[in-house]
């Protein structure tokens, strides 16, 4: 009987098609017999030439086990070094992945910081921060070619501090935007004007009123401030900035110190009990406390020296102090370190506020960004209070007859801001 069981074969050996014959012809089971090291077949199989129409089967045995282990499932011959290779990799692999995840979470960290405290200074939200980066702003006084930014510090945060409330420094940034070139105007603290509402007072007891970030300012906030000193002293405000001692001193330490350069006409330096500042004459470093120290001291304390013009040497020094902050912080690439900008905008977000956009802080670096520092110049109104001599003095010591209050108003008398106008407008023409 034929047995057409294994009729059909393919080339490598396995069968591919077995028509199953009827049960009277199918032949006895035979018990197989494995040999690890033997074929299992060791004849060659024979063509069958019954059929004339069947193909011819080639002369072929079945692979050994021991050869079929010499490949894998995908039919690919094993590498015996395959092992190692994968654990090589794995050492080489698991390090790279680690670094780069910790990346995206310290990059992530330091990005929802800065972005936070972003929104905190510019009032903005994810929404706002990214339409800013595609916005094309036209910042007040850009047409005209000329942007003032008032400047106003003040020291809420230092407790049991009697003048908390007022304003220590005040500070007009002007901008040439078309020429590249800007200067800073110190408006003194003391100068005489009137409150509406409130009376005569000192200018610094306009600035108060910003709102919950600031609960000690008393009058009518920075718009107040602003109204002042663009309609008695002639100077238009586009925007302003008020911080506290909190900011200067973070934003010093955030860039690592400054160098200032101290011309006290003492030959001992500056020394000033009440703000515990002692400097020599000459390049000083100072870190953020000393810097703060500078910035407050008047030589109003009991053997103080150094400063013959006091709160005119003290607006001085803070002006200096400003030009070495943004020194420092471009020779450090400031905008190209991410770490950097966290730093500085953690010292600004609780300290500052201001009537900025983040879209506008954007505009203005593009305007401003042809500056160098060093080029800001630095200028105060000219007094008969002040050691160095004055061709044409614009202030003059006052004290209010009804309260004993000392302060500064105009040469030609109270309320009569002619002079400072006209030194402004000096000012813009010749910068």
């Amino acid at each position: 009987m034929e047995n057409k069981r294994f009729k059909y074969r393919s080339l490598d050996g396995f069968n591919n098609y077995r028509p199953t014959p009827p049960k009277n012809q199918r032949p006895d089971p035979k018990p197989v017999q494995y040999h690890a090291n033997k074929p299992l077949r060791s004849k060659p199989l024979k063509p069958i030439t019954k059929n004339p129409t069947a193909p011819s089967l080639l002369n072929t045995t079945l692979p050994s086990r021991q050869f079929q282990t010499q490949f894998n499932q995908n039919g690919y011959k094993k590498d015996k070094n395959q092992k190692k290779k994968w654990s090589l990799r794995r050492k080489i692999l698991t390090p790279i992945i680690i670094i780069i995840l910790l990346f995206v979470g310290v990059g992530g960290w330091l990005g929802s910081s800065v972005i936070g405290n972003l929104d905190k200074v510019f009032h903005g939200n994810l929404f706002s921060d990214a339409t800013s980066i595609f916005s094309n702003t036209t910042l007040k006084g850009e047409n005209q070619g000329r942007i003032n930014i008032l400047l106003a510090g003040d020291s809420v945060d230092q407790i049991g501090h009697g003048g908390a409330s007022l304003a220590d420094t005040i500070i007009v940034f002007s901008i040439n935007t078309k020429k590249h070139t800007a200067f800073m105007l110190s408006i003194p603290r003391d100068l005489w004007v009137h409150i509406p509402g409130f009376g005569w007072q000192k200018i610094n007891a306009a600035n108060d009123g910003l709102g919950k970030n600031f609960p000690g300012y008393p009058q009518n906030g920075m718009g107040q401030l602003e109204h002042i000193v663009t309609t008695d002293l002639g100077i238009p405000i586009d925007y302003y900035s008020v911080s506290d001692y909190g900011a200067l001193r973070d934003v010093v330490n955030a860039v690592g110190g400054i160098t200032v350069d101290i011309q006290s006409p003492d030959p001992r330096g500056l020394y000033d009990p009440n703000t515990h500042l002692n400097l020599p004459n000459g390049i000083v470093n100072l870190n953020g406390q000393e810097a703060l120290n500078l910035a407050r001291a008047r030589g109003d304390g009991p053997g103080s020296y150094g400063f013959p013009s006091s709160d005119f040497d003290r607006t001085a020094h803070q002006r200096q102090i400003v030009t070495a902050i943004a020194q420092k912080a471009k020779s450090l690439g400031f905008l190209d370190n991410p770490i950097k900008i966290s730093d500085l905008f953690t010292a600004l977000g609780n300290n500052v506020q201001t009537n900025l956009s983040l879209s506008d802080v954007l505009k203005l670096l593009q305007l401003t960004k042809g500056i160098n520092p060093s080029s800001i110049k630095s200028f105060a109104y000219c007094s008969t209070l002040t050691s160095s001599s004055c061709s044409n003095p614009v202030l003059t010591d006052y004290t209010d007859p009804s309260s004993g209050e000392e302060a500064l108003i105009p040469t030609k008398g109270i309320g009569n801001y002619s002079q400072l106008q006209q030194y402004y407008d000096q000012l813009i023409k010749t910068n």
